[in-house]
C-alpha cells in the first residue's frame, strides 16, 4: 500500500494553504465580513422586489444615490450618509406616488430623471470627487474599515428587522393586491415603507459592488431562487445563500486572478441564474398571509 499522500489530502492542503493566504490580510478578512452582510441584505430584500416586479425602482435607487453620494461630496459630509439620504429620500416619493403597476415605472423614471441631474450638477462643481465616484460607481470592497463594517451591519440590522415588521402585509399585498385592499390592507404605505426598506439595501449592497451593479446582488440571485424554490422561506434561504457564496467565491477569484471584485461577482451571479433558468421552473402554489 502507498503511503504517499491520496488526492483528497493533496485536495484538503491545497484548500487549507488558499483560505490561510486570503486571510492573512486584514483587508481581505474586512472584505468578506462586509460582502457577507450586504449579501445576507440584498439577498432577503431582493427577493420580495423580484416577487412585486419592482426591478426597476432597484436599478433606479442605486442611480439615485449616486446623486445624493456627489452632494455630500461636495458640502462635506461622508458619501455613504448622502447616498442613504438620498435614496430613502426618492424610495418614499416613488411609493407615495403610486402603488399600481400601471404607474409605477413613470413615476420612478421621472424621480430618476431628476435624481441624475442633480448628480451631473454636483459633479459639474466638486471634480475633485472623479476618485470617490468612481469607487462608489464600481465598488471598492476591498478598502472596508472595521468602522465601515460597524455601519454596515447597524444598516443591516436595521432593514432586515424593518421588512420582518411589515412582511406579512407585504406578502399579502404582492400576491393578491385586490384582496389586500378590500381586506383594509394600507397598498400605498405598505409599497412606501417597502421601497425605503429596498432604499437601505441598496446603500448598503452599493458599497460591496457598486451603484451600477447593484442588480448583481439584489436581482441575480433572488431571480435564481424563484426559479428553483416554491415556498416563500425556502425562497428566502436560497436567495441570501446564493448571495454569500457569489459573494465570497467573487471575493476569492479576484483575489488569486487581480481581476475586479465586481466583475467577478457579476460573472457568477449571472452564471447561477442562467444555470437556474435552463432547469424546470417550478409551480410555485399561492402562498398569502390574509390579513386577520
Amino acid at each position: 500500500m502507498s503511503s504517499g499522500p491520496t488526492i483528497f489530502t493533496i485536495t484538503v492542503m491545497t484548500t487549507a494553504t488558499i483560505i490561510t493566504d486570503m486571510f492573512a490580510y486584514d483587508f481581505m478578512i474586512n472584505a468578506f465580513i462586509a460582502a457577507g452582510i450586504a449579501a445576507v441584505v440584498s439577498g432577503v430584500v431582493g427577493y420580495f422586489l423580484v416577487m412585486r416586479g419592482q426591478t426597476f425602482a432597484g436599478h433606479a435607487l442605486s442611480h439615485i444615490g449616486f446623486a445624493g453620494a456627489t452632494g455630500a461630496g461636495l458640502v462635506g459630509v461622508a458619501p455613504l450618509w448622502g447616498l442613504i439620504a438620498f435614496t430613502l429620500a426618492a424610495g418614499i416619493v416613488m411609493g407615495a406616488m403610486s402603488e399600481r403597476i400601471s404607474n409605477r415605472d413613470v413615476a420612478i423614471g421621472v424621480v430618476l430623471a431628476l435624481a441624475l441631474g442633480f448628480g451631473l450638477l454636483f459633479l459639474h462643481y466638486h471634480t475633485s470627487f472623479a476618485t470617490q465616484a468612481t469607487a462608489l460607481l464600481f465598488g471598492n470592497v476591498l478598502a472596508v474599515d472595521h468602522a465601515m463594517i460597524a455601519t454596515l451591519g447597524l444598516l443591516g440590522a436595521i432593514t432586515l428587522a424593518a421588512l420582518a415588521f411589515i412582511m406579512r402585509p407585504l406578502v399579502f399585498s404582492s400576491l393578491q393586491p385586490e384582496l389586500a385592499e378590500a381586506k383594509g390592507v394600507p397598498l400605498r404605505a405598505v409599497s412606501v415603507a417597502f421601497l425605503a426598506i429596498v432604499a437601505l439595501a441598496v446603500s448598503v449592497c452599493a458599497q460591496i459592488v457598486g451603484v451600477l451593479l447593484v442588480f448583481t446582488l439584489m436581482v441575480g440571485p433572488p431571480a435564481a431562487a424563484q426559479r428553483i424554490t416554491t415556498g416563500l422561506w425556502s425562497g428566502l434561504f436560497v436567495s441570501a445563500g446564493l448571495a454569500i457564496g457569489e459573494a465570497w467565491l467573487g471575493l476569492t477569484m479576484a483575489f488569486y486572478t487581480d481581476w475586479p471584485v465586481s466583475f467577478c461577482i457579476a460573472i457568477l451571479s449571472a452564471l447561477a441564474y442562467f444555470v437556474c433558468i435552463a432547469l424546470p421552473k417550478q409551480t410555485r402554489p399561492a402562498e398569502v398571509a390574509p390579513a386577520s
